[in-house]
């Protein structure tokens, strides 16, 4: 069933909330790692007005939203800048800190998974119950989506920064790839492949949160 426009403007809500803690997990581990950067420039913060981009958290989720044929809402919040220099081990420092983000998503699903499926334990009336177990759903996808497409070696998302490290890109050759990399993820959302493999991943991410969810609610009903 299409979602409706209503629906879609609340996930849109959701998702700059998740992308606000994404990118404050990224602060919070950089300034535990050493990093003052972050906490200087105002990010170690959950205010969703220090993190918006506005390509990737406000033109390109709206674009899905409004536009027909979209296939996900996906998105990023603006990089949080640190200063590798400051870490006491800086390889290990920019891999914790790129993976802080994606992280914070899947503990925001597991988060959902168990409210909501509280929430559905005690109630009773079907037609509303199937009304939490979409809006949950949706919530945890959602999530699933931000961890799995930061993830993409693709800058400015978190994944670029592991390929970085992985293939041992110098700095100036990550700063070159880095200018093409909005117009390479314009690319790729737009071709059916890309689309296709990202909703796999998605799924096979979401599903055991959701799993959780339902066994949840199972129990509780079952009390």
């Amino acid at each position: 069933m299409e979602a409706t426009l209503t629906e879609k403007l609340s996930l849109f809500l959701v998702l700059i909330a998740s992308l606000s803690v994404h990118e404050w997990a990224h602060a919070a581990t950089a300034d535990k790692m050493g990093d003052p950067t972050p906490r200087l420039q105002g990010r170690l913060t959950l205010n969703p007005l220090a993190h918006i981009d506005l390509f990737g958290t406000v033109i390109l989720p709206l674009l899905m939203i409004l536009l027909p044929g979209g296939f996900m809402i996906l998105g990023w919040g603006r990089p949080v800048m640190i200063d590798p220099r400051n870490f006491k081990k800086p390889v290990t420092g920019d891999i914790l800190t790129s993976l802080a983000g994606p992280f914070s998503n899947l503990v925001l699903a597991l988060i959902i998974a168990v409210i909501f499926g509280v929430w559905l334990g005690y109630v009773h009336d079907g037609a509303a119950g199937q009304k939490i177990l979409l809006l949950g759903s949706s919530i945890i996808m959602l999530n699933a989506v931000l961890a799995a497409f930061n993830l993409l070696p693709v800058p400015p998302l978190d994944g670029s920064h592991l390929m970085r490290h992985l293939f041992h890109i110098s700095e100036l050759n990550y700063m070159r790839f880095a200018q093409w990399g909005t117009l390479i993820l314009i690319v790729l959302i737009n071709i059916p492949f890309f689309q296709t493999l990202l909703y796999e991943l998605v799924q096979l991410v979401s599903t055991p949160f959701i799993y959780v969810m339902g066994m949840i609610a199972e129990k509780l009903a079952g009390v």
